[in-house]
């Protein structure tokens, strides 16, 4: 992992890093059109966009963030995912939304619940993924990039906001009018291959392109080692989604469970 975020969240791009392309020169055409930025959080949903946006052919460059979540083995696994898919570049941003707080991922006085509620859970993060999803589309906008891919999916955008179809359509609509890029007629597309996939079809879907399931985590309060909790909603719907799948669950579960 390229750990290059600072402690106020930003990163730098030099001169020297600028996009080139294969032959040393500008980026033509046909290579922005096959680089994407895919935000990789280390769970199942985002290791299966990863793996969807590689066998669609494009030149990926993943996107992490520590922003500091609970669930930090999460971040040990989006390295392991990256290096078992492989990518042009990965790159870790440093984010600190506990300055904020207002969720049970980010604020340790409120507890991850083990039980289904009503409304909009705790575990939501306020304005997390229009956080990543603006990273995502300045580095793109840096490299040439065209293609934005993010692991948002049928169950998530049941319970949160920023999962939603019309939240990705605005984002993108905000997009083309927000950069250079967009105002130069070249605005960055933002693929939601799991969009409308049950967590079984998502299973089976990444299965079929290789992705080794047993190196990601989808629990909210799994432990230092990685190991999942059982009862958290992600673990719930983790395992549901392997049942529904008819294939054995790989996850690691803490001592108990």
């Amino acid at each position: 992992m390229d750990p290059r975020g600072s402690a106020g969240g930003a990163f730098s791009i030099t001169a020297a890093q600028a996009p080139v392309g294969r032959g040393g020169g500008p980026v033509n055409e046909g290579e922005a059109q096959q680089r994407a930025v895919v935000l990789v959080s280390g769970g199942l949903d985002s290791a299966t966009a990863l793996a969807m946006a590689r066998d669609a052919g494009y030149h990926c460059y993943a996107l992490s963030f520590d922003y500091g979540q609970r669930h930090r083995s999460e971040l040990q696994a989006a390295a392991a995912v990256v290096r078992s898919q492989g990518v042009a570049e990965h790159r870790l941003i440093k984010l600190d939304l506990r300055a904020i707080g207002g969720s049970a991922l980010t604020d340790d006085a409120i507890a991850v619940p083990q039980a289904p509620g009503e409304g909009i859970p705790v575990t939501y993060v306020p304005a997390r993924n229009t956080l990543f999803l603006s990273y995502a589309l300045a580095w793109a906008e840096v490299l040439d990039a065209r293609h934005i891919f993010i692991g948002v999916n049928a169950v998530d955008y049941s319970g949160y906001p920023d999962c939603r179809p019309e939240y990705i359509a605005a984002f993108e609509a905000m997009a083309r009018l927000a950069t250079k890029a967009g105002v130069e007629g070249h605005g960055v597309r933002i693929h939601t291959p799991l969009i409308h996939l049950s967590k079984a079809q998502i299973i089976q879907q990444g299965l079929a392109l290789g992705v080794d399931y047993a190196a990601t985590i989808s629990c909210y309060a799994a432990d230092e080692e990685g190991r999942a909790c059982g009862r958290c909603d992600s673990c719930r719907l983790r395992a549901a989604g392997f049942a529904a799948a008819g294939v054995a669950d790989p996850t690691r579960y803490q001592p108990g469970t």
